[in-house]
């Protein structure tokens, strides 16, 4: 395996609209949707680009896929990670664990979205 291991994530949901306004709150961006080939499914992505570093994302709502604690985390990039975590109680969210330092990886924050979803938040400062 060359490059980075991970080329695409997915945060499943059951209510896209409020997943989408944590997500936008949070992090202070606009997700776009995404064409899908299924009626049953809704998507709706992160800003990204293909050409950077890091791996873009989507929400996703599909029938028959549950949310929550599924034992896989996704970490956003944060230019200060407690910045973000600020803006998870107001946006309906959680703070699971706040920020902390991971030695000379830097500091994370454990947060959950209001649909029971874990993620973390990664920074270097």
């Amino acid at each position: 395996m060359s490059g980075n291991p991970v080329v695409w994530f997915e945060i499943y949901v059951k209510d896209m609209d409020r997943a989408k306004a944590f997500y936008e709150a949070v992090f202070q961006v606009t997700l776009q949707p995404l064409g899908v080939p299924s009626p049953d499914m809704e998507m709706w992505a992160f800003p990204g680009d293909q050409a950077s570093y890091g791996t873009p994302g989507a929400l996703v709502r599909l029938a028959g896929v549950p949310c929550g604690g599924s034992g896989t985390l996704v970490y956003f990039h944060c230019a200060d990670c407690a910045v973000e975590e600020a803006r998870v109680l107001p946006a309906g969210g959680q703070i699971h664990r706040s920020k902390m330092a991971i030695g000379p990886y830097g500091f994370i924050s454990l947060v959950v979205d209001p649909e029971g979803n874990l993620v973390g938040l990664h920074s270097m400062a």
